[in-house]
């Protein structure tokens, strides 16, 4: 493929939206990862001039209770071994969505039991399409693209507070490109700070306790308009810091499909890559700093198979 369509290009999704089921071919498992070419790969890292790097996963067991109370908090557990000559360890209880994360595209479907490009969800259990282990083998690697929105808000003159639900839409989206000085390029792994994972670190007991009953946090807007935006940016992935990329509440119910709950455009419709608390405070400050907002991503999801979720192991590279 040579040029992508617009948007408005694309066919008619059968619940709404537009598709881009096929575009890359009717067994297509990687989606919109498939833009990280090699020539892309080599193009990012050229934006590698000062030789510092940035570790984008929160420390693993960070989000403590879990802000989804399905999931568990991971145990480790130090194993000796015999004559004393060093140490084993284990890890259990690992719920890959509970902390710093990469969704794949057997996440969440465009409809109930539809995934990305007509996958169903026995193929899903099966592990037979579209787990995480096919970017894995792909790679993740690109140019990423830090679009500050805290920086942005504050320059629209709006109020902001990382832990409350507040929508970014195309405008605010606008502002921090701008901010950032950058045009977007096909295959870009654009990093969306919002500022809620440096928040909640800084969070005492008492309310980490009691954000699995009353979260609320920043993110996407939750309309076509978003969507739009983002498919015509052309991008590969979009990770963020906060809990859903999207704000929070969403509407996960089959009457706001598939705006209400824009996983179900993002990942089910379009196959685009989604990063979930991801650590972005340290690599935003240094972005303040020095005006530079592009780099290096280089993420190595596990290799799962059937996997539908993993920890990103990235570094942002400047």
């Amino acid at each position: 493929m040579t040029e992508l369509p617009d948007y408005d290009d694309l066919p008619p999704a059968p619940d709404g939206g537009r598709s881009a089921w096929g575009l890359f071919g009717e067994q297509d498992q990687l989606g919109l990862v498939n833009l990280l070419t090699p020539e892309r790969v080599a193009a990012a890292a050229k934006l590698v001039r000062k030789g510092a790097s940035f570790p984008l996963d929160a420390p693993l067991g960070m989000f403590s209770p879990p802000l989804n109370s399905n999931r568990g908090n991971p145990r480790h557990h130090v194993i000796a071994q015999p004559g004393g000559i060093g140490f084993d360890d284990v890890w259990d209880n690992v719920y890959p969505q509970a902390g710093s994360q990469w969704d794949s595209l057997a996440h969440i479907g465009y409809s109930r039991q539809v995934y990305y490009n007509g996958a169903t969800s026995d193929d899903i259990v099966s592990g037979r399409r579209n787990t995480i282990d096919r970017w894995a083998e792909h790679g993740m690697t690109g140019r990423g693209v830090l679009l500050d929105m805290p920086a942005a808000m504050r320059a629209l003159g709006r109020p902001y507070d990382p832990g409350t639900t507040v929508e970014f839409g195309p405008e605010e989206l606008e502002a921090a490109r701008r901010m950032a000085g950058v045009d977007y390029q096909v295959g870009d792994i654009l990093l969306l700070h919002t500022g809620f994972t440096g928040w909640y670190a800084d969070q005492p007991d008492d309310v980490r306790k009691r954000l699995p009953r009353e979260l609320r946090a920043p993110g996407l807007a939750h309309s076509e308009e978003v969507c739009r935006y983002l498919w015509n940016a052309h991008c590969a992935a979009v990770a963020s810091d906060t809990f859903a990329v999207e704000a929070w509440p969403a509407d996960t119910s089959p009457q706001a499909a598939p705006f209400g709950f824009i996983h179900q455009m993002l990942i089910g419709s379009f196959g685009m890559a989604l990063g979930e608390l991801w650590w972005l405070r340290d690599l935003a400050e240094d972005c303040a700093g020095d005006g530079v907002y592009e780099g290096m991503l280089v993420s190595v999801p596990a290799r799962a198979p059937g996997g539908i979720a993993s920890a990103p192991n990235a570094t942002f590279l400047k």
